[in-house]
Parts: C-alpha cells; structure tokens; sequence
C-alpha cells in the first residue's frame, strides 16, 4: 500500500498519512520498501502488525516486481471501494481474503473463488480448481460484483476459460473489467459473447495518472519530481 492510499482511505492529507506510516514501520507494525526511484515508498504488514490489528491472514509476501503494477491498482481499487466511490457497499473481500478462507477446508462453506468447467474444471489437492477475481463487492441491495484489473490480456483459450466460469456461477450479478485499449475491451467483449457472459461482463478503460505504468522508467521529458507526483496518484477512467 502507499502514502496516497491511505489518505485516500482514511480522509486524510498525504502529508499525515506519510507521518502515520513512518511511525508504524518504526514502531515494527509495518515494513516500508522503495524499490523504484520515481515510485513512493511502499508498505506491508509485518507479523507484528497483523498481531495488533487482529489479523487471522497470513504473512503477505515480499514485493515482486512482476506484480508491482497490478499490486499497486488493485490496492486503488480497493482503497476507492471501502472509501464509498462505488456506492454503498456491504462487504469489500480482497483476493487474499477469498484464498485464505477457500483453503481452510472448510466443506461446508461455500467458496469465494468460481469453479472452471469442462475439462479445467477437475479436482486438484483434493480440492475444485477455481478462479479468483482481484476484488469482489457486495452492494448494499445485495448485489455481488466482481473486478478484474487486466493490464495485459490473457490468450483466448485461457481468458475463455475464466469468462465460462463466471457465466456459470449465478452468484455473481457483474463482472467488471478494467482494460487499457479500446482493442481489448472488444476482444473481452467478443469472448463474453462466445461463452454467454455478455449480459453481466462490463469492461471499462482506464489509464494510469501521468500515463506511466507503476514500476516503468519515467519518461526523459519529465523530471524526477514531476514522475514521483504522479505515482501518488490513482487510476482513472
């Protein structure tokens, strides 16, 4: 998480969240880690932290560049959910949060995670082979949606695959994409037509601030302070 989601968050200034946070990595509640020179610091529980905050979720792993990006959106996402910016919400369950309590083992409780049909959708581990949105919400009339941030689309076979699941699972009143290009949206589109999904698939644009992708150089025209204000900076359509 960053500075900027927090105060987005919490209804904060930036300059109040960064004071919060520096005084929870150095009270060990929290790690803070700058990986890339034109991004902000970037935060993690530690065990520590998730002690006081009552937390029955495992240790989060380290920052993987390859994920730095969608890590970085998906926590907007998130952020922007629990602040209200998509209506009044009931329940706000993070991919984390569904993982953890899907594999508990718990039988009699129904899944989080969408089960895959035809010939991916076997048993492994003794379990169902299931996907997981990036952020499931459930609106205050009940309503269950869940978001994909797509920063790069997947092949047909396996996008399909994914889509079919989600049309079979009638808990799920929406399925709403986020998608950089016009050209994927109707690619996403045309695979929801395929596999029945059209009805409940929403595919949105969206761009990064600055139109820099978190984690990529910035670029030769902009200064380096100019690259580290935008990286505060969230998503928008």
């Amino acid at each position: 998480m960053l500075a900027a989601q927090v105060a987005l968050l919490e209804g904060i200034g930036l300059d109040a969240a960064r004071h919060r946070l520096t005084a929870l990595t150095r009270a060990g509640y929290l790690t803070g880690e700058q990986r890339y020179v034109a991004e902000p610091r970037a935060y993690a529980v530690t065990r520590d932290g998730r002690g006081a905050a009552g937390s029955d979720l495992s240790q989060p792993r380290k920052l993987d560049p390859a994920l730095y990006a969608h890590d970085v959106g998906v926590t907007w996402l998130t952020a922007a959910a629990r602040r209200g910016l998509f209506g009044e919400l009931s329940q706000v369950v993070s991919e984390r949060r569904m993982r953890s309590e899907d594999g508990r083992g718990d039988r009699g409780r129904e899944t989080h995670g969408v089960r895959y049909i035809g010939s991916g959708g076997g048993w492994a581990g003794g379990g169902p082979r299931l996907h997981y949105p990036d952020l499931t919400v459930v609106a205050a009339s009940g309503q269950r949606i869940a978001f994909e941030l797509e920063l790069q689309l997947k092949g047909a076979a396996r996008r399909e695959r994914i889509l079919s699941a989600y049309a079979g699972d009638p808990r799920f009143d929406a399925v709403v994409y986020l998608v950089a290009t016009p050209k994927e949206r109707r690619m996403l589109q045309a695979s929801a037509r395929r596999v029945g999904l059209e009805d409940r698939l929403y595919v949105q644009l969206f761009r990064w601030s600055g139109d820099r992708e978190p984690g990529t150089p910035p670029s030769r025209v902009r200064s380096r302070t100019v690259a580290r204000s935008n990286a505060t900076e969230p998503m928008s359509r």
